[in-house]
């Protein structure tokens, strides 16, 4: 399936709240549940969606609760994955409905970051029990890779261009030149028919071509452009003028 913009084509063209969350719930004030409620939901526009925020904003919330909604595990892998070794997850994803598109995908993958090692750890079990398990992973266990270069590994053997791919702070464990790497992965698998669906802190991943950055602050959310995201002039501040940001921070230290 080629992409092509289209935002029939999409796996997941919208994300709303559908009904009224517990107040006893923790994720009934996080900002980016408010925003969804009072905006009536979130429209995805492009195959690349960026959720971008602060700390404590609500992008993993979101993100584990619409990958836990469309139907992966929510330590990660595909849908055929059915481990759980800290079932920690929110209930918010009972309160997610996702409008779906007319672009079904074939494949798809959840990757986060902190539990990687547990999607990991699974895969090597299903390996036990059949070699073959590793194939499309690239043939040898992730964990025998440092944890960036299974990153890479998983995204270049495993994800297929009619995929719907998840991800939750995938530069957590790589290096600034191979998250180029993975930028490249990515925009390749977009012009296959690939969506996906971002939380980010990196300012360098926010560059991803034609992708759409949504900002996720205490009083808004809202699609941005690049240049406009407080990560990429927190950045720009600090690398033009790391001396004057030394001495506000140190200063205020000391």
């Amino acid at each position: 399936m080629k992409s092509d913009n289209s935002f029939s084509n999409l796996d997941i063209r919208g994300i709303q709240i559908t009904d009224a969350i517990p107040p006893e719930e923790y994720y009934s004030d996080i900002p980016v549940v408010k925003h969804i409620i009072h905006d009536g939901g979130i429209e995805l526009t492009k195959p690349i969606t960026i959720f971008v925020g602060e700390n404590g904003i609500g992008k993993s919330s979101l993100i584990e609760a619409v990958a836990v909604a469309a139907g992966f595990n929510p330590e990660g892998g595909t849908k055929n994955f059915s481990f759980t070794t800290n079932d920690s997850h929110s209930s918010l994803c009972e309160h997610i409905r996702l409008v779906r598109g007319l672009g079904r995908h074939s494949d798809g993958f959840f990757l986060r970051a902190e539990s990687f090692y547990n999607a990991a750890s699974y895969l090597d079990e299903l390996s036990k029990e059949d070699f073959r398990a590793l194939l499309s992973y690239g043939g040898v266990s992730l964990h025998k890779m440092s944890h960036g270069e299974s990153f890479l590994a998983l995204v270049e053997n495993r994800f297929s261009g009619d995929g719907l791919y998840i991800l939750d702070e995938p530069e957590a464990a790589i290096s600034p030149m191979r998250l180029m790497r993975l930028m490249v992965n990515i925009h390749e698998l977009v012009q296959k028919g690939a969506q996906f669906i971002i939380a980010t802190h990196s300012p360098i991943l926010l560059t991803l071509p034609d992708a759409d950055i949504i900002q996720i602050t205490e009083k808004s959310l809202e699609h941005v452009a690049y240049w406009e995201t407080e990560h990429f002039l927190v950045t720009k501040e600090f690398v033009l003028h790391p001396e004057r940001m030394q001495k506000t921070l140190f200063d205020e230290v000391y």
